[in-house]
């Protein structure tokens, strides 16, 4: 079975589900870590947001450990979870 870590620090103190992606994430982020979960490559990220691709890997490598993922193509299971959270 697949599991997803989340990080203990983003989660709301006495609360025990995760904190909503938009509380944890600014709109930019937020977008950036939408388009890198729909499988595209920085490259294409950064042109669409005007962006270069070494800064949405900037924003990825800030963005991966609030959300508790290591891995891309956990970005979009995680964003659904935390959006209904």
């Amino acid at each position: 079975p697949r599991t997803v870590r989340y990080c203990p620090r983003i989660c709301t103190p006495g609360v025990s589900r995760p904190a909503a992606a938009r509380d944890l994430l600014t709109p930019q982020e937020l977008r950036i870590a939408e388009l890198a979960g729909r499988g595209l490559s920085n490259r294409e990220v950064g042109e669409q947001l005007g962006l270069s691709p070494r800064t949405i890997g900037a924003y990825l490598y800030r963005i991966f450990p609030r959300l508790g993922v290591t891995a891309r193509a956990q970005l979009t299971e995680v964003l659904r979870d935390r959006q209904a959270a």
